[in-house]
């Protein structure tokens, strides 16, 4: 069952919305122990004291926030709520945005905002459908997990998503990222780019993509578990070496084999 991970008001202007954040998505692993190669068993991590020369329980902790020369300061749960700003409460809306006016590279994580109470489903909606019709999306701030976030609310299907975004002094720059030296491309090498595009575009389908690798470990561990002997997986050879237009029309020509032959198959 999904949890709340945040809980308040959405406002924009004098009108307020009680809301919940869910978790949307999350990333999935195998995991791996840290084992004692000498016996198989699990080993386990103790925090150790320098100063007492002993090992100190987790109950013992306290946060501590280093100012200077190593001193550091003691931190308590009641002096971070303290100083919570009202967005650890509620998120108004500062202002609206295009959202393709959105670079993608700002986006962090993602959580279905659902309104609370029956009340509020009707400003909820209202905000949802005026957002998709317009194509807007509503910048807000949002403070949780001892942090405050910029995020942005946008239509997604029937209901609002919300992602925190990254602020503008956390996203990298790289100097020669982008630059183009004089690179001249020219109309017929344009062309056949389009053209290749063309021949793999189509609607986006996320059910179509898996994690192959994730599936190898999960089958190399199963196989490993029983004895069995894992057969190394072939790196792909790099492609040959050719001029971009060799390659483009190479790329067309094995492109449309696949699409060919995946007719074929269907047809039979």
């Amino acid at each position: 069952m999904a949890q709340t991970v945040w809980k308040g008001h959405l406002t924009f202007g004098l009108v307020s919305v009680p809301v919940r954040l869910y978790a949307a998505a999350r990333s999935e692993t195998v995991s791996f122990n840290q084992l004692h190669k000498a016996c198989g068993s699990r080993v386990k991590q103790k925090l150790f004291c320098p100063s007492c020369e002993k090992t100190v329980e987790r109950s013992e902790l306290v946060k501590g926030a280093e100012v200077e020369g190593g001193r550091f300061v003691l931190i308590e749960e009641g002096d971070l709520q303290a100083i919570t700003p009202e967005s650890g409460s509620s998120m108004e809306v500062l202002e609206f945005v295009k959202l393709e006016e959105v670079d993608p590279v700002y986006f962090d994580t993602s959580y279905y905002l659902v309104a609370e109470t029956k009340a509020g489903e009707k400003p909820y909606f209202l905000l949802q459908k005026s957002l998709q019709e317009m194509q807007y999306a509503a910048i807000a701030k949002l403070s949780k997990a001892n942090r405050e976030h910029i995020v942005i609310v946008r239509p997604s299907g029937l209901g609002l998503m919300l992602h925190t975004l990254y602020y503008q002094d956390e996203v990298r720059q790289v100097a020669d990222y982008g630059q183009n030296d004089g690179v001249q491309l020219t109309d017929k090498e344009l062309e056949l780019g389009k053209l290749f595009i063309s021949s793999l575009a189509g609607p986006f389908d996320p059910s179509k993509y898996h994690d192959s690798y994730r599936a190898n470990v999960t089958s190399m561990i199963a196989a490993k578990a029983q004895g069995q002997t894992i057969a190394a997986i072939a790196p792909s050879a790099p492609p040959p070496a050719m001029d971009l237009m060799a390659a483009l029309k190479a790329s067309l020509e094995r492109t449309q084999q696949v699409v060919d032959a995946s007719v074929t198959a269907q047809a039979q």
